[in-house]
């Protein structure tokens, strides 16, 4: 080859690589792509789906839409391509470039996404036969079919779902603060941070329940609710099981039932239950046998809460006639089958004092009132005391001190040696 073909040849490579990365530029619009990584077809890892509390948020790798052909505009929620508000938007600042599409759960059925409640009565993750509940949000994004007969562009479909589990362990132990929540995780599909349990002195549920530090009284009647906040308003709170333990542990072997279904403790008082985001009942401070010799009793709350919509509440609230309360005695060695994936709110203990003073034998004897040392008395009889052992003390050391002076007697007695004479 010729010095002069040679040069040419190298001029039309040159010439090529230039056309091919104009194309590629033109291809992706300067959006944040590379043309290594995303000259292909959309794939399934092109879509990440965060299932949050008040909304559903996708995001869709935009680079390989644009290869396909398509730009931002051509990708809708459930074929809703006329409606603006179920198409995506873009977001350039992050690699590689996504369409977001953001769905509130509050309009969910506003671009035909679909919410499926699902039930069943079985043994639930605490061991006891209810009505387990799980709801399903789903939908798809697509791009719009051509209104030709044929077509060299690929359709695009991105499905995706969200399963919120609508029922929670709900625990709150903390009279000072009286509620708590937790931070939701963007991809675990739960409602557990809009759920608090409160606590409060007063039936009108208006002042929140402070604990003194010297405990409360036994007896003292106690108003709990569970409540709902920042939730959507097709949803009802509906208290399924309550229950108190020793311990910060809601998986305790002691435990003390409030109520579960149409079983209850004859001091608890339900008073409302799967009518609106807000569960209310009462119970009466008690003390737990086990800490008889301790003079303040620690009681944990916790509660077992469902999400049910506000059609279905009234067929999972339990219908109870003359039902008699379970014996607690062979209710104490209760323990939840599994635990996991279940939000538990903890904040502290609840602490009852006991009124009860100590006997002894000689107030027994006595009838009249006790009687009760003032200062002075009480000082004179420290003294006496400090004096009589400081008299013991030196008295024992005096002995000493003699014992080891004294002679020897080994060395003075025995029997004389005749040589010595």
């Amino acid at each position: 080859m010729t010095p002069k073909g040679f040069a040419m040849e190298q001029v039309w490579l040159l010439l090529l690589l230039t056309i091919k990365v104009l194309s590629v530029t033109a291809q992706f619009n300067g959006y944040n792509c590379d043309a290594n990584l995303h000259s292909r077809f959309p794939a399934e890892r092109d879509i990440n789906v965060f299932c949050g509390v008040q909304t559903i948020t996708m995001k869709i790798n935009f680079c390989t839409v644009l290869f396909s052909g398509y730009s931002e505009t051509d990708l809708a929620l459930n074929g809703k391509h006329g409606d603006a508000h179920c198409r995506g938007f873009i977001n350039n600042n992050t690699f590689p470039a996504v369409v977001i599409f953001i769905i509130n759960l509050s309009t969910l059925e506003s671009c035909g996404n679909t919410l499926v409640v699902s039930s069943a009565r079985g043994v639930n993750a605490y061991g006891n036969i209810s009505v387990v509940q799980i709801g399903n949000v789903s939908g798809y994004i697509d791009t719009p079919d051509p209104p030709t007969i044929i077509s060299y562009l690929p359709g695009l479909l991105y499905k995706f779902s969200c399963s919120y589990p609508l029922e929670y362990l709900v625990n709150n132990t903390q009279l000072a603060s009286s509620s708590a929540a937790i931070s939701v995780r963007e991809n675990n599909g739960t409602f557990i941070s809009t759920l608090n349990l409160l606590l409060y002195n007063d039936s009108t549920y208006s002042q929140q329940l402070l604990i003194p530090s010297t405990g409360l009284p036994l007896k003292t009647k106690i108003y709990a609710a569970v409540r709902a906040t920042n939730l959507d308003g097709r949803w009802n709170v509906l208290m399924d099981y309550c229950y108190t333990t020793p311990s910060g542990n809601p998986s305790d072997d002691l435990r003390y039932d409030l109520f579960f279904s149409c079983d209850k403790d004859p001091q608890t008082t339900i008073i409302e239950n799967g009518k609106s985001q807000m569960g209310r009942f009462s119970f009466e401070v008690f003390r737990f046998v086990k800490h008889k010799n301790q003079k303040m009793s620690t009681v944990f709350l916790h509660c077992v809460t469902k999400l049910c919509r506000a059609d279905d509440c009234p067929f999972l609230v339990p219908i109870c006639s003359h039902r008699e309360r379970r014996d607690a005695g062979g209710r104490t060695t209760w323990r939840p089958q599994s635990t996991s994936g279940n939000a538990v709110i903890t904040a502290g203990p609840i602490i009852t004092r006991s009124d009860e003073t100590p006997t002894n034998n000689s107030q027994l004897a006595q009838d009249g009132p006790p009687f009760q040392l003032n200062s002075v008395t009480s000082a004179l009889i420290s003294g006496v005391v400090i004096l009589g052992i400081t008299s013991v003390f030196f008295f024992v050391c005096s002995l000493t001190l003699l014992h080891r002076n004294w002679p020897n007697n080994s060395v003075l007695s025995g029997i004389r040696n005749p040589v010595f004479n």
